[in-house]
């Protein structure tokens, strides 16, 4: 059994038949997995914004639009919520293929209820971490963004590994103006090493 999914992640569950997205609904709060359910792929593409986190539990056939037109659509707005289709046997071809434009996984029909849910929560795992990740990425971006044109040349000099001494001669400065921009940049990036620094511009 996986471990319990992330805190406030949620499941939205989009099939048209009432009673397949009652009875998922069921099973994932059955495992402490918070779920919303949606009758039609039309519904949520309404109501989808880019902070909605969280993983998707798409039927590929329903009435109107598709859970392969859905996921295109979503894929055009920028959305990387990790996608899982719910396949009938004749559709695996077809689930195959949205695997190959980026979808997360598909789950044939009958499925076995634990491993739907495991692959969920492995999901929304997935889905915490990547905007994890984005949100360190955009903090370091906009501190990169208070630095001034100097700093950033110190910047790229101590990451380069070069001693205060040759980035003075090398940018035309005194050591001395070396060492405030240097104590600007560590101030401003939430560092107190050279390494440290390293290590966050690696990220970006």
């Amino acid at each position: 059994m996986s471990a319990a999914p992330p805190f406030n992640a949620k499941v939205h569950i989009v099939d048209d038949d009432e009673a397949i997205r009652d009875a998922l609904s069921w099973l994932l709060q059955s495992r402490d997995v918070q779920a919303q359910t949606w009758e039609s792929a039309e519904g949520f593409l309404a109501a989808w914004t880019p902070d909605l986190a969280g993983c998707l539990l798409l039927d590929i056939r329903m009435e109107g639009m598709t859970g392969l037109e859905l996921f295109d659509r979503l894929r055009e707005r920028g959305c990387r919520s990790p996608v899982i289709f719910l396949t009938g046997h004749g559709d695996v071809p077809i689930a195959v293929s949205a695997l190959k434009k980026g979808a997360r996984d598909f789950v044939e029909k009958p499925f076995n209820d634990n491993d739907l849910v495991d692959r969920v929560i492995e999901a929304l795992a997935f889905d915490a971490e990547q905007r994890a990740r984005e949100a360190g990425h955009a903090s370091v971006t906009a501190r990169l963004a208070t630095l001034t044109q100097r700093e950033r040349q110190v910047m790229d000099l101590v990451v380069a590994g070069k001693l205060n001494k040759v980035i003075a001669d090398d940018l035309g400065i005194s050591m001395r103006t070396v060492e405030v921009h240097r104590a600007h940049v560590f101030e401003k990036m939430g560092v107190k090493t050279a390494v440290e620094l390293a290590r966050l511009l690696a990220t970006v």
